[in-house]
């Protein structure tokens, strides 16, 4: 049996989405590979081959010698100046990234845009975006970028948007196994079109700081032990994410590691207008509430909320570290 053949391609972007994808565990990359039967024709970080081979290598595809299963490309894509996309040229070929993309996308059976950047153009797109980045099916929230709206790869599905910033490992490794198995639909792509498994979630869902977010003990600074929500910019309660329940590596998020989630999987998150560790508000109240709750239930639980805090939890909320355990009572239910 034909093992499906993966090309990967880096553009406009810091390259993290790779080195998060190495730090995969169980199962990391070169297992999923041998188990799913998947070759990697190409990575630009882990394949021996470089110059006239790889450049024969993308001839081959483009003549039809060589089938294409999977086309991934990390970073955003780089339109300028002009519209010519010679800001990133592909070394060797005297042609742009953008013209390869737009020649290998029609020819893979599916696309894959890892990360933010690539999905929706990301860190990359910031600020003047003198480079005119943007992801591969779109710009912002704005559908189109580099291939246009109307494009569907070889299998009938538009670019799969497997967003992060990084992407997490295992959501790319899941995605393989999906595209491996033949068992991804269009149903299985949310309306940003990322892959349901992860992006149905919310990074809410599982952090560690659940129990003072329900009563609003919030953190004051960065590294205390309360919900991050109130003040600190947080959004875990909108950010689409299953980041807190599948932990990296087992272990960490950001929120758990005392930093606010920033919503990096969304599009334009890298210019939300405000400081990111800064909850901006009205009256008090912050702007950005959890995900399908009206304002003024919020506030109604927030106040009552507050009111039922018990002291534990307001302690330990405004500290760097525990200094009221949870008492010891015997339980009834056992």
């Amino acid at each position: 049996m034909r093992k499906k053949t993966v090309l990967w391609l880096q553009s406009g972007g810091c390259g993290g989405c790779t080195m998060s994808l190495l730090c995969a565990q169980t199962p990391n990359l070169f297992s999923v590979l041998d188990d799913f039967g998947l070759e990697m024709l190409w990575h630009p970080s882990l394949s021996e081959e470089s110059s006239d081979e790889v450049i024969g290598l993308l001839e081959d595809i483009c003549a039809g010698r060589r089938k294409l299963d999977i086309l991934c490309f990390e970073g955003s894509v780089m339109r300028g100046p002009n519209n010519t996309g010679r800001f990133h040229m592909l070394a060797g070929t005297g042609r742009p990234m953008i013209d390869w993309l737009r020649d290998l996308a029609p020819l893979a059976e599916h696309v894959v845009a890892v990360g933010t950047c690539a999905a929706f153009g990301g860190i990359t797109s910031a600020g003047a975006n003198i480079t005119d980045a943007c992801g591969l099916q779109y710009e912002g929230y704005q559908p189109g970028g580099a291939l246009g709206d109307a494009f569907r790869a070889g299998a009938g599905l538009p670019v799969i948007n497997v967003a992060g910033c990084p992407t997490h490992p295992n959501w790319v490794l899941e995605t393989f196994m999906m595209l491996a198995d033949e068992s991804l639909r269009a149903e299985d792509l949310d309306p940003l079109r990322r892959p349901r498994f992860y992006a149905d979630h919310l990074v809410h869902h599982g952090c560690s700081r659940n129990e003072y977010y329900e009563f609003k003990a919030s953190a004051m600074h960065l590294s205390e032990l309360g919900c991050m929500m109130e003040n600190l910019g947080c959004v875990g309660t909108q950010a689409h994410g299953d980041c807190n329940t599948r932990a990296w590596n087992g272990e960490g998020s950001c929120t758990r590691g005392g930093y606010p989630c920033i919503n990096c999987t969304a599009p334009e998150f890298e210019e939300p207008n405000r400081v990111f560790t800064q909850t901006p508000k009205i009256g008090n109240i912050p702007i950005g509430l959890p995900t399908d709750m009206p304002k003024a239930w919020f506030i109604a639980l927030a106040s009552l909320s507050k009111a039922a805090t018990p002291r534990r939890l307001r302690v330990n909320a405004t500290s760097h570290r525990l200094i009221e355990a949870p008492s010891v009572k015997d339980s009834p239910l056992k």
